[in-house]
């Protein structure tokens, strides 16, 4: 039995019982369909939970919570935690974390894909997230994505398999780097916060995992975030091409690179992440 917590004193914990008992107790498994792979060591979670530093009645969004783990981490750390959950055999485990901790935790059963996270917040948020593998990428360019910026989260703290992990992070010229890269650093900061071992999950997956931080930055004036995203989708689409090859269906992309005096036959790999700003700027205007 989970005894929940005394409101007067920030010291005392609810008595949780350990993830497995909780994964047992339920009858819970990972599935492969949904991209799950849970994490049970509680030291390692309070660790990522840490990463976005104090959380205190800080309002974060989880995507994907399964049975807990890092839910409880969350809100052991003071947080105020929505956590979108579309696997229902893991909602009687989360509804019992939610008396544990009374008033701190919301649970929505849903597709995180399909939900307007800003609306759902209502407020700044942090987002935490051990991201199922299948969605993990497509979350990940939705929040980077749109017109509007700062956006409404404050910072990313999100787990991906370790070759994701090191294409958002990547520099030019790298093999890791791409489209991802320009994405996630033209106008924020990412940072690969620390890796994971497969066998800290159950069950292990095929590969290492890696933990990225991620903090808004200054937007570049007079740049569409959408003409740099047409700009980078057409240039990493056909990346083994020269410029002049991978750039020329975009109007005004050839002129763009003579003015920026960059060279047409250099490939995608090798422009920086200003310079493909710089591009984007030149399409805006």
């Amino acid at each position: 039995m989970i005894r929940p917590c005394e409101e007067r004193s920030d010291d005392l914990k609810p008595n949780l019982p350990p993830l497995r008992e909780v994964i047992a107790a339920h009858g819970l498994s990972a599935s492969k369909a949904l991209g799950q792979n849970f994490l049970l060591d509680e030291q390692l979670l309070a660790r990522i939970a840490a990463i976005p530093g104090d959380l205190a009645d800080r309002a974060v969004l989880e995507i994907g919570p399964g049975p807990g783990g890092l839910t409880r981490a969350l809100l052991r750390a003071g947080a105020r935690v929505t956590a979108v959950e579309m696997d229902r055999r893991c909602l009687p485990a989360l509804a019992e974390l939610a008396q544990a901790f009374p008033g701190k935790l919301r649970v929505i059963e849903g597709d995180a894909l399909k939900i307007d996270h800003a609306a759902l917040m209502g407020e700044p948020y942090a987002v935490v997230a051990n991201l199922p593998y299948n969605v993990g990428t497509a979350l990940f360019t939705g929040w980077l994505s749109g017109a509007a910026w700062p956006p409404a989260w404050t910072s990313l703290t999100l787990m991906f398999q370790q070759e994701v992990a090191q294409r958002i992070v990547a520099a030019p010229g790298s093999a890791a780097y791409g489209r991802l890269a320009v994405l996630a650093q033209w106008r924020a900061r990412p940072r690969l916060a620390m890796k994971v071992h497969r066998s800290a999950f159950t069950p292990p997956p095929k590969v290492m995992s890696a933990v990225v931080h991620v903090e808004p930055a200054e937007m570049p004036a007079g740049v569409a975030a959408r003409v740099l995203e047409k700009v980078t989708e057409a240039a990493f689409g056909q990346r083994r091409k020269m410029l002049r090859q991978s750039l020329k269906a975009l109007p005004g992309a050839i002129a763009a690179l003579d003015t920026l005096d960059i060279d047409s036959q250099r490939r995608a790999e090798t422009l920086s992440v200003a310079e493909f700003v710089g591009i984007a700027r030149v399409l805006t205007a």
